[in-house]
């Protein structure tokens, strides 16, 4: 006779994520709110809301497969970015270094006027500065958009990501050094991890287009291919201790570079990309704990606030030079709200801060709900405004 106990324990990912794709689909048809906005509020709930459905924390299985599908979108989002065009217009590059400048300036200080602790203030500064290139990526493509605001938020999210993990490494070997007193220790926190993952990104991006050549058949093999370096890619990364994010993102500018053509089948990775675009946004949302929103609300809003009127700022004063209008610089600086998936990523892939001080991060928290759901409609927004997508065009 059939067994019919259940093991619960194994059951509650696969459902969540089964629920939150059924809830996000008719939500979208619903309400026309981005879907990744819906994933990551039904991870919310089902963390906080529902008698404890799903454990606080993560297990390294579910870290590395919220890193595998971070890591496909990275990928896409490299291979989207036009070097030879921040080189023909520097404006874009200045914009981005104003941008991600400025949120950091604004956030320090902000942070040390509540009373907040310097090493607190930096970290806080340091993930202001990037915006989540899976909710940038993820809006676009479901909005199918394309245009001058489009192109500029994904080139500028682009540079304030970089600049981001540089920043975070840069104080981590400060903390680090401080805490311990070793420099080479500092030193390997930070610049090392970061010239490795670079390294080993260029690595994938030259050899990979070899491989396929020499198969002869690109725009066949190219999908598969693809997403199964991606992931050994992200795989090697996560064990060595590396940052996925450059190492990726690396990993797609050199496949661009070599001049491997994407097929249109490949946006998103089809149904694979999809479904680990689920787990993603569901994942992130269930490490954000509610007291900890809560004990960082107003001045997690603030610093909303804050990030938001620097990035809008620097893009509008920027926009005559950079070759748009003011009214679509306002708007690339809109579209550049998203931040969820990138901080709670890097701060999760740490191992060398202490629980007290990831306790006083409560206002990042705070900030990282806040634009995990509002953030993706903020940038469909925007898009919209600017006639960029084919419904509004």
């Amino acid at each position: 006779m059939m067994d019919f106990s259940l093991n619960t324990a194994e059951l509650v990912w696969p459902f969540t994520i089964a629920l939150a794709w059924l809830i996000g689909e008719f939500g979208y048809r619903w309400t026309r709110l981005p879907r990744i906005s819906i994933y990551g509020l039904v991870g919310f709930c089902m963390v906080n809301l529902s008698f404890n459905w799903l454990p606080h924390g993560s297990s390294d299985t579910l870290l590395l497969l919220a890193n595998i599908a971070f890591g496909l979108v990275l990928f896409e989002f490299g291979y989207r970015i036009n070097l030879h065009w921040l080189r023909i217009n520097p404006w874009i590059g200045l914009t981005g270094l104003l941008e991600a400048g400025g949120t950091f300036a604004a956030v320090y200080y902000v942070t040390q006027w509540f009373g907040t602790s310097m090493m607190v203030s930096l970290l806080l500064a340091a993930l202001a500065m990037a915006t989540s290139p899976a909710g940038v990526l993820r809006v676009i493509n479901e909005q199918r958009s394309l245009g001058q605001v489009t192109e500029r938020a994904l080139h500028l999210t682009a540079i304030n990501c970089v600049l981001a993990v540089f920043a975070f490494k840069v104080i981590s070997a400060f903390w680090v050094f401080q805490t311990s007193g070793n420099l080479w220790q500092a030193l390997n926190a930070s610049f090392v991890i970061l010239l490795e993952s670079v390294v080993l990104g260029a690595v994938f991006g030259i050899l990979l287009p070899l491989i396929l050549r020499r198969l002869g058949n690109l725009a066949q093999d190219g999908t598969v291919a693809f997403a199964i370096a991606v992931i050994l890619l992200v795989a090697l990364a996560h064990a060595a201790n590396l940052s996925s994010i450059l190492a990726a993102l690396t990993f797609g500018l050199m496949a661009r570079r070599r001049r491997v053509a994407l097929s249109r089948t490949q946006r998103n990775f089809g149904a694979l990309g999809n479904l680990l675009t689920v787990l993603l946004f569901v994942y992130v949302a269930s490490t954000l704990q509610w007291q900890r929103v809560m004990d960082g609300a107003i001045l997690g809003l603030l610093l909303v606030a804050v990030r938001l009127v620097v990035k809008v700022t620097a893009t509008t004063l920027l926009a005559p030079f950079s070759g748009i209008s003011l009214r679509k610089g306002v708007l690339t600086g809109f579209a550049l709200a998203p931040l969820s998936v990138f901080v709670v990523l890097t701060l999760e892939q740490t191992s060398y801060f202490d629980a007290n001080l990831s306790q006083q991060l409560a206002a990042l928290t705070a900030m990282t709900l806040l634009l995990d759901i509002i953030g993706p409609l903020v940038t469909k927004l925007a898009l919209i405004l600017a006639r960029e997508t084919p419904q509004e065009a």
